[in-house]
């Protein structure tokens, strides 16, 4: 079939600005006598201004993308749409795969920080990425996670809370960051060698600002105590009765948890080490077969839970429990957030989703 357009090897057309606009100038204007059209600048300085003005809109470009990707700005790329297609493999619609830097920068990880129910499970996200997934990550989803990690901190001097898990997070990006630098010109890390030097060295003052916070009284805002009166310190936890004591500590998940509460004072001491305490925490993160494997009996013939408890961690993986959880749709392949819309075609949506662990978040993009 002949090609009947226009040869592309042909001069582009020639647009020049005038009081009504800008019209197209092409040679049959240049040698009309039409007097309708009449021009207020002759072609030469037309074409000189056009010029100055494309190279300051090219300017202005360069310095808006120059300012977008410089590494001193704090502010995460954000999306439209909370939630993200998954696929690993090329369809006719679709072309290409989705990757982990992808997934991370759409999913609004900077909202979910702010959510109680969803810190913990970005942290232990960022933890796994931060031990073998860095390298995977592009140059933009690498700064969105420092800055995320840089939330993180600040959120935790805030409130004084999670601070363990905070401070674990810092050592194992820091050893991981030490180790990949060492392979810097190796496409292992994007951009410059001292960049990423600097960020090690806000890991370390994180570190230090961590290791001497002070936790204070939580103090109602609404009543704040005055400087004249005593401050008033109602009711404790030791004030409680040891049976409420019992069934409180119950309610950790984490041992290490347990061993701090009893550093506070001796009688909380002598309830941590209660053996129908720790048998339970057993048996809540490992299998009967697990326990069997790991037994420790004491000279009196009892089994030393507590002791278990801290040999079996260092064996099995503890069992990971997350108030709220990323939601895969089996029947569209979406990745989203429970409370975020994403658009299935399922009659039971609900049915059709499933929580995802920060290591099946993970799997999802091995290939």
């Amino acid at each position: 079939m002949p090609f009947l357009g226009q040869d592309w090897r042909s001069p582009g057309q020639s647009w020049v600005k005038t009081e009504e606009g800008w019209k197209n100038y092409s040679l049959d204007d240049k040698n009309s006598n039409d007097s309708d059209v009449s021009y207020c600048k002759t072609e030469d300085e037309c074409f000189q201004e056009n010029l100055r003005l494309s190279v300051t809109y090219d300017m202005a470009a360069k310095k808006r993308r120059k300012d977008c990707m410089n590494n001193n700005a704090k502010i995460p790329y954000f999306h439209k749409e909370k939630w993200i297609y998954v696929h690993k493999g090329s369809t006719k619609e679709r072309h290409g795969y989705c990757t982990l830097g992808e997934a991370f920068n759409r999913l609004d990880f900077c909202s979910a920080i702010k959510d109680n129910r969803r810190f913990n499970y970005v942290v232990r996200l960022l933890e796994l990425i931060a031990k073998s997934q860095l390298p995977s990550l592009s140059g933009v989803a690498q700064k969105n996670y420092m800055n995320i990690l840089e939330r993180v901190v600040q959120k935790v001097l805030g409130d004084q809370q999670n601070v363990r898990p905070i401070k674990e997070l810092l050592q194992t990006l820091y050893v991981s960051l030490c180790g990949l630098v060492q392979d810097m010109g190796k496409s292992v890390l994007v951009g410059n060698i001292n960049c990423w030097v600097h960020r090690m060295e806000n890991i370390l003052q994180w570190q230090q600002q961590l290791d001497h916070i002070q936790i204070n009284r939580a103090v109602n805002p609404l009543f704040p105590p005055l400087k004249l009166q005593p401050v008033s310190k109602g009711m404790t936890l030791t004030d409680l009765p040891a049976s409420l004591q019992l069934n409180i500590m119950e309610r950790l998940s984490d041992g290490r948890d347990l061993v701090s509460l009893g550093q506070v004072t001796p009688d909380l001491g002598q309830l941590t080490e209660d053996r129908l305490l720790w048998k339970r925490l057993c048996q809540y993160h490992f299998t009967d077969r697990q326990i069997r494997k790991r037994l420790m009996v004491s000279d009196k013939g009892q089994l030393e839970w507590k002791k278990m408890y801290f040999k079996l961690c260092r064996c099995y993986p503890v069992r990971e429990q997350y108030s709220e959880t990323l939601q895969f749709c089996t029947h569209c392949h979406i990745l989203f957030w429970k409370d975020t819309n994403h658009p299935c075609t399922a009659n039971n949506t609900e049915s059709c989703c499933k929580p995802v662990s920060p290591q099946g978040f993970i799997n999802l993009f091995k290939f």
